[in-house]
């Protein structure tokens, strides 16, 4: 495995506007066919408490219901190619993620440990589909399951290689790795196929992707698994850098699910650090 690249204040400015202009162009494309998103996590947060990029943050994170997905992935092709293109598992079958990325179109950025798997690469922007969850916490925490091994077996291709796992680990991932991803995909769209923009008290999460309620410990038990619909269809704009996004309305309960109620503080000095190691980083 290489050894992470650290990036230099400079590098991190460079790469934020890369990130920038795909953020753009991405609410360019979405306001044309009235597509409604959310900018998420970091991104959210950058937004309310920076107007624009954590300093610190090396990529973008955007989240969407089922439904305005794959709205989205149906005019993906209208992206300006010049500023960036969209990727996910079926118009690039060897990227095994459960979301899409838009990829930076030019740059080159490889994710430590990940040097010997073949999908484009590039700076990234996270596109996270939402999906109905289970009512109750007993579904919820059977479907996280189900979705642990789903993410396991997608994750294989990477984990047979990672030099930091035991030789027992990476063995397990390799018989995992013999699984054909489509069959994994497979399973994602049956569950994928029950979800809505209805909002009818359901939660929602990105099956492909940790819990992000299980990150925060201030969130109860019965909160763990599923974001508030409304979250992601009850938008408004806010300023961001030299541009304005879609964002959340209740951007406060959004946050304070994600991060806490001191999200508006920022972290100490030593946990200012890029969140996507790389071993290659050309842009």
């Amino acid at each position: 495995m290489s050894e992470s690249k650290i990036l230099t204040p400079e590098e991190i400015a460079r790469l934020q506007a890369h990130v920038l202009a795909m953020l753009k162009e991405f609410d360019r494309v979405c306001r044309a066919h009235g597509i409604v998103y959310t900018i998420s996590n970091g991104t959210l947060l950058g937004a309310i408490r920076h107007k624009g990029f954590i300093p610190w943050d090396d990529d973008g994170d955007i989240s969407m219901m089922r439904e305005e997905y794959e709205r989205f992935r149906a005019v993906a092709h209208e992206l300006d190619p010049s500023v960036c293109f969209f990727q996910d598992h079926y118009n690039d079958p060897p990227y095994r993620w459960g979301y899409g990325k838009l990829r930076r179109t030019g740059t080159t950025y490889i994710r430590t440990g990940q040097e010997h798997m073949t999908f484009k690469t590039g700076v990234a922007i996270d596109i996270f589909p939402m999906d109905d969850i289970p009512r109750g916490f007993v579904g919820q925490a059977l479907q996280n399951l189900y979705c642990i091994c789903l993410r396991k077996v997608l994750w294989s291709e990477v984990g047979k290689m990672d030099q930091r796992a035991g030789a027992l680990k990476r063995a397990w991932f390799a018989l995992l790795a013999h699984v054909p991803a489509d069959v994994m995909f497979r399973r994602i769209e049956a569950m994928a196929k029950r979800s809505s923009n209805r909002d009818d008290g359901r939660r929602v999460r990105a099956l492909m992707y940790r819990p992000w309620g299980r990150m925060n410990k201030e969130n109860g038990v019965p909160d763990w698994y599923g974001l508030l619909k409304s979250w992601h269809l009850d938008v408004v704009d806010y300023e961001f850098e030299d541009t304005v996004l879609m964002g959340s309305r209740d951007y406060d309960a959004h946050l304070r699910y994600m991060y806490g109620k001191d999200y508006m503080t920022p972290l100490p000095p030593e946990q200012r650090v890029a969140k996507s190691p790389c071993s290659t980083a050309e842009f």
